[in-house]
């Protein structure tokens, strides 16, 4: 770290404990924000200390972790917390497809953390003096079609149908794009405030300009213990009480569903067996009930055999089956062909990981990427032999809607 900060005495990263903040969010200045909160706790950040784009190419987790430890070790610490995220962290984002350029990694400068009522601030040599000032609306907003249109859309799912009715495939993830344009620049501070009130089940995260509330948790690595939160089979949620009941019953009897989420759990699965000692994982997934959709949810739990670091375990298992498809590598031909654009960081592993190796990553969804007064906003479905596109189209706009009303409020 201290090449990048163009020093020659390693700077000292400082963690003591602070009162509770309570709400992370309203503690960040007026600067680009990283984030990654849960139901209020977690870590919110700014400034840099140290950047890096990372890569593309099929080694790109194992150079991102070599030259975190490089920029980890080039630190003295001074830690009174000793939790995980306490002590230098650095925040992350990579794109979907590896081949694709822009995944990068943070040190922050200034981290603020909070975990089961403890807080604290971690600070990386001179911390800057920010300008604190309450965020502004975005103004009125305009949504324009993507990279393609709703009915071009409509037939990119039926030619993938196509595709798995042949036998070339048995699932795969097509996503699309939604621009929006507001009237003044986006304070992504007022989205992450919007996003960790509205969905608090949910991952809300922000890092270099990627902003989403993620439901889908990739990994948690505390010590040897690692936890995944598989996500696959999507209904939207009923207009009163017992419509809800009811499509969230269909969804669990659905064969579409159930099997699409099968796959998932089953990329999960191998994908995590090599690296346990303990591995358990249910027979049966759950209902993960969200204010926009409803979800079939597996928790899946492990124990490590060695000393793997969280970005060990995010490069055995990305992409998923949630999020790209079965078999991979003809579902990820089939994505570059069919839906017509470049993810970014879209789908990719987003999150943060800490000198010990500990760290939670996401899967970026319900997420859009902001640049001024524009955000790009995406929302993906599983297409399996039976899908329907219009009923996948509709799927797709109720995942819109978590970013449509962060930007509208």
């Amino acid at each position: 770290m201290s090449v990048a900060l163009g020093i020659t005495r390693p700077p000292l990263v400082r963690t003591i404990p602070v009162h509770d903040p309570e709400d992370l969010v309203a503690r960040l200045p007026q600067a680009p924000p990283y984030a990654w909160i849960h139901q209020g706790d977690g870590l919110v950040a700014w400034g840099e200390a140290a950047r890096v784009t990372v890569p593309p190419g099929a080694g790109r987790f194992d150079w991102a972790r070599r030259w975190l430890a490089r920029a980890f070790a080039a630190t003295r610490v001074d830690d009174d917390v000793l939790v995980p995220g306490s002590g230098p962290v650095a925040f992350g984002s990579f794109t979907f497809d590896p081949a694709s350029a822009g995944s990068v990694l943070v040190v922050p400068r200034i981290v603020l953390g909070r975990r089961d009522g403890r807080a604290w601030l971690t600070t990386v040599g001179d911390p800057p003096i920010d300008l604190m000032a309450s965020p502004r609306a975005p103004g009125g907003v305009l949504y324009a079609d993507g990279s393609r249109t709703a009915p071009e859309w409509e037939h990119a799912v039926a030619r993938a149908v196509g595709e798995i009715r042949s036998g070339r495939l048995e699932k795969v993830v097509l996503a699309r794009d939604l621009i929006a344009t507001t009237e003044r620049d986006i304070d992504v501070r007022l989205l992450l405030d919007r996003l960790a009130r509205a969905y608090p089940e949910c991952y809300t995260f922000s890092c270099d300009g990627l902003v989403g509330a993620t439901p889908e948790l990739l990994v948690r690595h505390t010590g040897q213990s690692i936890e995944s939160l598989v996500l696959a089979g999507t209904t939207p949620r009923g207009s009163t009480p017992a419509e809800d009941k009811e499509r969230g019953a269909a969804l669990f009897e659905s064969p579409k569903n159930r099997y699409e989420h099968v796959c998932a759990v089953a990329s999960v699965r191998d994908a995590l067996a090599p690296l346990c000692a303990e591995l358990t994982v249910p027979d049966e997934p759950e209902l993960l009930i969200l204010p926009n959709v409803q979800h079939l949810a597996s928790r899946v739990h492990g124990r490590l055999a060695d000393g793997a670091s969280v970005l060990d375990v995010v490069a055995a298992m990305h992409p998923t089956a949630a999020v790209g498809g079965t078999p991979t590598g003809v579902a990820l031909d089939v994505i570059r062909e069919l839906e017509g654009m470049d993810r970014g960081r879209y789908a990719g592993p987003v999150g943060w990981i800490d000198a010990r190796g500990d760290g939670e990553w996401g899967i970026a969804l319900r997420s859009a990427e902001i640049d001024g007064n524009t955000a790009r906003l995406y929302a993906g479905c599983g297409i399996m032999s039976d899908s329907d596109p219009a009923a996948e189209l509709a799927e797709a706009q109720a995942k819109f809607r978590v970013m449509r009303q962060a930007l509208e409020g």
